[in-house]
């Protein structure tokens, strides 16, 4: 079987199964969280996106992958997960402006992802790194959407509490 083939079957099987442990599992018990609860339990696996560094080791790859996929997928994880850790921190620090920080971190994190997916030619080379994308990232893909969902609930509340508001005072 061709390498890209069994890449695309590994990458959306693993999808697949992520989606409904989420739906099954996952979804039932967020819907009964607060959102900052919630938010925290889907960031939690992208605090571990450091692991992506693993681009730039020599070694774990065949051969060493096209600079411009090594250092954007490398870096861009990394700043993912340091973004995923700092809304963690202000997440239970309860810091005003923590869901900002969220919606930023979920841009990014999600970006960077597609980013990664896009450039196929490095499959070849990917040595050891395979189960990065083919494992892990549909595990984040998955999170990254639950968030997205979360984070435009809690808007539309908030969007619905000001429109209240402001139709009390007039």
């Amino acid at each position: 079987m061709d390498m890209l083939v069994i890449f695309g079957l590994q990458f959306v099987l693993s999808l697949i199964v992520c989606a409904l442990l989420a739906k099954w599992y996952l979804v039932p018990w967020l819907t009964k969280q607060p959102t900052r609860e919630a938010l925290i339990s889907l960031i939690i696996p992208h605090a571990f996106r450091h692991i992506g560094l693993a681009f730039l080791v020599p070694g774990l790859v065949i051969q060493p992958l096209p600079s411009f996929f090594a250092y954007t997928a490398a870096y861009g994880d990394f700043i993912s997960g340091l973004l995923a850790i700092f809304s963690l921190i202000v997440l239970r620090a309860r810091w005003r402006l923590s869901l900002g920080l969220v919606w930023l971190f979920n841009i990014v994190g999600t970006v960077d992802l597609f980013n990664a997916l896009r450039q196929a030619e490095v499959i070849p080379n990917l040595g050891t790194t395979w189960l990065i994308p083919t494992f892990i990232v549909p595990i984040l893909l998955v999170t990254h959407g639950l968030i997205f969902i979360r984070l435009f609930r809690e808007l539309g509340r908030s969007f619905n509490l000001q429109k209240g508001q402001a139709a009390n005072i007039q």
